[in-house]
């Protein structure tokens, strides 16, 4: 649910009474709300024909981020499961969602960024197919909205240490971030 949404509903629940719904789209189509600061977002544009489809994923050319790709990994979560939260010191993540559904909360608590206390709800997947870039430092979690497994991969700008993770988690329900997943 879109942050203009979930206040609406907050205001209506604590009066009693209908609240108006603010704008959430620009008439383009584009989100109004901001986005965490350095997190992007590239729509991605799919080909189809009657074989199947090609969706570009990633390309240095798109000056998307200029670090190298360095591992890269496919993650599956089942209908109505969750990963995170999760957050990385060294690297940032950059995550391409392709299939499901799949609503990603991101929260930021870097100290000195411009956007700290910030949250930001995103539904990527098979109907909005997008390359995310997490910074490192900001909070994600990510849950199976849809009703079959939902898949992304991802391209860290660091590879997997096993013998030292760069990975802090928290529970779902936490003291840090004021979201319930």
């Amino acid at each position: 649910m879109d942050p203009a949404r979930r206040e609406a509903l907050r205001e209506a629940e604590a009066t009693g009474e209908a609240a108006r719904l603010g704008q959430s789209v620009a008439p383009d189509g584009r989100p109004v709300t901001s986005l965490i600061d350095g997190v992007r977002i590239r729509p991605a544009v799919t080909h189809p024909d009657e074989r199947g489809t090609v969706t570009e994923i990633f390309d240095i050319r798109w000056e998307f981020d200029d670090a190298p790709l360095v591992f890269v990994y496919q993650v599956t979560i089942r209908p109505g499961q969750h990963k995170g939260w999760v957050m990385h010191k060294r690297h940032a993540d950059r995550s391409f969602f392709s299939l499901g559904a799949i609503k990603i909360v991101l929260y930021d608590d870097r100290e000195g960024s411009p956007t700290r206390g910030m949250l930001n709800e995103l539904v990527l997947g098979e109907e909005k197919r997008g390359l995310l870039y997490i910074p490192s430092g900001v909070w994600h979690a990510l849950k199976n909205i849809g009703h079959t497994d939902a898949l992304f991969v991802n391209c860290p700008t660091e590879a997997y240490r096993h013998d030292d993770p760069d990975k802090w988690l928290l529970p779902p329900v936490n003291d840090v971030i004021p979201y319930e997943l």
